[in-house]
């Protein structure tokens, strides 16, 4: 069961079931007593995966740039979300929206995968040895900003001193 649903196992199960009679989804929120938004989702899923949208997917798929492209330009062209996504096993209509939005946002650049986390540190250049000068100009400047600190701590304790 997906962790963000408002139902239980045993309401999606009882409205899968209802959806298999030919109920949509606002008639089995409404015989189940349960929210509307909840089983629209519920319902977007039924109709791409049948029962299986009671199992809950352990791993997020991921798909080539490639892949996404050509999923993109086959909705562009005219084909529907709904076969589109159950052609390539996509979870939900959400995806590939979200999929065409990006592209028309920012072109086939949007869809290409991005580098994950934090970028590197970079190092300084250890191959270039700085001068005695300006290695002492530094040494000069942290020494300065070193003393304004301990000069600035000494105003605040006295001010803290009645």
């Amino acid at each position: 069961m997906n962790p963000h649903s408002s139902l239980t196992s045993e309401q999606r199960a009882a409205a899968v079931d209802l959806f298999e009679a030919g109920h949509g989804f606002k008639a089995t929120a409404s015989s189940l007593g349960v929210g509307r938004q909840a089983l629209r989702i519920l319902f977007e899923r039924w109709k791409l995966h049948g029962r299986r949208a009671l199992v809950e997917k352990r791993t997020k798929e991921r798909f080539p740039f490639e892949t996404k492209l050509e999923i993109v330009r086959r909705r562009l062209a005219g084909e529907t979300a709904t076969d589109l996504c159950s052609e390539y096993g996509l979870s939900s209509r959400k995806i590939l929206n979200k999929w065409v939005r990006i592209f028309h946002d920012q072109g086939e650049y949007g869809l290409r995968p991005r580098p994950r986390g934090r970028p590197k540190r970079r190092e300084p250049a250890a191959s270039e040895p700085i001068s005695e000068l300006e290695r002492l100009r530094q040494e000069n400047e942290r020494l300065r900003a070193q003393v304004a600190y301990l000069g600035k701590l000494k105003a605040l304790r006295d001010q803290e001193r009645p």
